[in-house]
């Protein structure tokens, strides 16, 4: 142990000297692995960051949920055509009430449906929302967490009642400095009265079901009367139980359930489309696994650029120091000791660099990028170190073991 505490130490005071030998041609040689550091890990942060925010968008259309709509997420090719999904019927309210009737294995089904831009007036305020229809049980689909009032009543949507619930940004538009439950507002001529207003969420990349802070929750009856003219279709969304592995057995049951509605022969085929967030979030893991390949590619070839400006380093050193590496030799150091001497040197310089280069990646992190928090996390940390001491030990292994070889009294004639 004490042998390896103090080749430790000489070799970081062999390091020093190095450093301060040349500091211009150490500081070019580092800059390569501090560049190749600084791609490898910045990349992979941004990844996992906007995995990680993209992510969370998909939560927030439900977890252990089955959609049925009429188009699916992701197209089936060529052999179906668009026009063949353009064809189908959308799902319609009287089959949100049949499955909800006949479904064994869902512990929630709602129908809802969406329409943008949506003028809401409070006397001089107003601001344009997303305008979503739900049915009662779409706060066990997805989290609608409250910040002042409450949730629905099945009262109030079974009965079409002029009820919303409103986010913060909604609120903060139509009603300042006050507060807005039991007010009313106008959207598309009619009251409506505020019972609840949503936590603030923020902004992020990608809103899947909209912005929760700029939408206008009513019940799905009310919002078919304003906005379809009786037509009422919408998307219905179904959550299993955790027992239910994969949901193996709600889909089949919903399938079945659906094909009876609809009046389907066993020889045709489904006129809907059963899509699911996993699905679309295991597309969107294969999508950022490729980004960070070529991002990782991309930092490996400036890392192994700096990897040879330090074992460029590390044979000029040696050449410098034949001198002194015979005189440690004659005093009885062993060819171990003189081959780790160097090897640990050119991996102190390789994680000098690396460092820099992370701590660039850290700046690279507090800087606001709007929706988009970057966070440079203790994996990404551990990734930088691997990678800089491996460029160590690749650029060290061959100066230190030329090291390691030199014959003493050769290496001690040498000037």
């Amino acid at each position: 142990m004490r042998k390896f505490i103090f080749l430790t130490f000489e070799s970081f005071r062999f390091a020093g000297q190095a450093l301060r030998a040349n500091v211009l041609r150490t500081v070019l040689s580092l800059l390569g692995v501090t560049v190749g550091i600084f791609s490898i890990v910045g990349v992979q942060m941004m990844v996992d960051s906007l995995e990680n925010n993209i992510k969370g968008s998909l939560n927030s259309i439900g977890d252990k949920v089955i959609y049925v709509q009429k188009w699916p997420w992701f197209f089936g090719g060529g052999d179906y055509p668009w026009w063949r999904y353009f064809m189908r019927p959308e799902p319609k309210y009287t089959e949100y009430k049949f499955l909800k009737e006949n479904l064994e294995h869902a512990k929630a089904i709602v129908i809802m449906d969406f329409e943008s831009n949506i003028s809401c007036k409070n006397g001089s305020n107003s601001i344009n929302a997303l305008c979503q229809g739900i049915t009662y049980e779409f706060n066990e689909i997805t989290e609608v967490p409250i910040a002042n009032g409450r949730y629905f009543i099945p009262n109030e949507v079974e009965a079409a009642r002029n009820v919303a619930v409103i986010g913060s940004t909604i609120a903060e538009s139509l009603f300042p400095d006050i507060d807005p439950i039991g007010k009313t507002f106008k959207m598309k001529g009619l009251n409506f009265v505020v019972i609840g207003v949503q936590e603030k969420k923020g902004k992020q990349i990608a809103d899947f079901g909209g912005n929760p802070d700029e939408k206008v929750i009513i019940p799905f009856l009310t919002h078919k009367s304003l906005f379809a003219s009786g037509q009422q279709t919408g998307d219905i969304a179904i959550k299993g139980y955790e027992t239910d592995e994969g949901l193996l057995e709600l889909e089949s049951e919903i399938t079945g359930i659906m094909r009876t509605k609809r009046g389907l022969r066993p020889s045709q085929e489904e006129n809907f489309a059963i899509n699911r967030p996993e699905a679309a979030a295991k597309a969107l893991s294969g999508l950022f696994d490729s980004l960070g390949k070529m991002g990782f590619i991309i930092g490996i070839f400036a890392l192994l650029i700096g990897g040879f400006g330090i074992a460029n380093i590390m044979f000029v050193s040696v050449k410098e120091r034949t001198n002194i590496i015979g005189i440690q030799k004659s005093l009885g150091a062993k060819n171990y000791f003189i081959l780790f001497q160097f090897l640990f040197e050119a991996v102190f310089l390789c994680l000098f660099g690396g460092l820099f280069g992370m701590g660039v990646v850290y700046l690279l992190s507090n800087v606001s990028l709007g929706s988009l928090d970057l966070v440079l996390t203790t994996k990404n940390i551990f990734y930088g170190l691997f990678w800089s001491t491996f460029i160590g030990v690749l650029a060290g292994i061959i100066p230190a073991g030329m090291a390691a070889k030199l014959d003493p009294v050769i290496a001690i004639r040498s000037k």
